[in-house]
């Protein structure tokens, strides 16, 4: 049996009728570029986070980038962020010439510790804090806000793969900070046919500002407050979004169902010595989205050998971060070491995730499951 770790085709045999049409009626209107599309697509998404602003942007990337130049992170500034992340979450950073201070993760939610990101509070003078709300669960905003207040920093969430996800509060991932940055890449659980993201922000001054920089810093046309890119998301992408946002809630509720059906599997197998499932820290407290799953990540004994193992038996995964921004060759410069956050040095060897997408079978979760306990039973 093959179970892939995304099938985009399924989804897309569902949603062809409608998506087609949408792509069909701006070709031959051959309108592109920041047209209706977009303004509808923006509208529809704030609306479903809760934001009071949404700005379409062309990768969650840029989101990133475009809300730290709009909060004026330059040359020589402090970043603090999380060394367990997609690169865009440090390089971003970097990029802007500003110094990216990394600090370790939570053991169970494997998203930012505040006792490590205090530390460095206390040493450096940190401009800007990017949580990352990683593989769909919302980091501890109670602490991070704590800690915001006292400290005075900026908030930007790093909500690439968290799109709804709910805290325990039941306020969505996104409104906590100056900025909340999504990612429409195509894996995401609300994804484009090619790159896509989005700045969200309920502060007017900050919106205005996001909206010019998005157009090389532009108001008027040839006439330019800023210096800022060329970050805008084309109405193509706009419009297939748009359509598959209607169907996002039934999405994450598939994923959750998976995952509660991998959690019983995995305890009824007696897989507990050799296989940690995720924990959903918020289930408990009544919000609907407490987890989205944008990735079902296992801790594992034997990772990389499972991983060959798993691949050979036709069944799709992959490693969610192998290597910390610490450790990264790139950031030697700024002088860490191995053995500095040991939880996420753990974690880097430990993780791998599993297909959890709304399409999947009954027959072909079971599959993954009894594969994954062929490897550490040997039969």
């Amino acid at each position: 049996m093959n179970v892939p770790l995304l099938d985009l085709k399924a989804q897309y045999s569902k949603l062809k009728a409608e998506i087609e049409p949408v792509i069909k009626n701006i070709i031959e209107e051959q309108r592109f570029i920041l047209g209706k599309e977009l303004a509808d697509f923006e509208k529809n998404v704030a609306q479903y986070v809760g934001s009071k602003y949404a700005l379409g942007v062309s990768s969650g990337t840029d989101a990133l980038l475009i809300s730290l130049m709009a909060l004026n992170i330059g040359h020589g500034d402090y970043v603090a962020t999380t060394t367990f992340s997609f690169f865009a979450t440090a390089g971003c950073v970097a990029r802007l010439g500003a110094v990216p201070v990394f600090v370790d993760i939570e053991e169970e939610s494997f998203n930012i510790d505040c006792n490590s990101l205090e530390s460095a509070l206390k040493k450096y003078k940190i401009k800007a804090v990017i949580p990352v709300h990683l593989f769909g669960q919302v980091a501890d905003m109670d602490g991070l806000i704590s800690l915001k207040n006292k400290y005075g920093f900026s908030l930007i969430e790093d909500s690439a793969q968290s799109i709804g996800a709910q805290y325990k509060n039941g306020v969505s991932s996104g409104n906590f900070g100056e900025t909340g940055c999504f990612s429409f890449f195509p894996s995401k659980n609300l994804g484009g046919f090619g790159d896509g993201g989005l700045v969200t922000t309920n502060d007017s001054i900050i919106y205005e500002k996001l909206h010019c920089l998005r157009n090389h810093g532009s108001k008027i046309k040839y006439f330019h407050d800023y210096v800022g890119g060329n970050f805008r998301l084309d109405n193509l992408q706009a419009g297939v979004l748009d359509v598959k946002l209607r169907y996002l809630e039934s999405w994450h509720e598939g994923r959750r169902i998976n995952a509660e059906k991998y959690n019983k599997l995995f305890a009824e197998k007696n897989l507990s010595d050799f296989v940690k499932t995720p924990k959903a820290l918020y289930k408990d407290s009544g919000v609907k989205n407490y987890h989205i799953y944008n990735q079902y990540v296992i801790r594992v004994k034997d990772r990389d050998n499972l991983k060959k193992y798993l691949t050979e038996k036709g069944i799709g995964c992959e490693v969610y971060y192998p290597l910390p921004f610490h450790l990264q060759k790139c950031f030697q410069y700024l002088g860490y070491k191995e053995g500095d956050f040991p939880v996420a040095e753990k974690a880097s060897k430990e993780v791998i995730a599993i297909p959890v997408y709304p399409e999947l079978t009954d027959g072909q979760i079971e599959y993954v499951v009894d594969t994954i306990k062929a490897f550490y039973t040997k039969g």
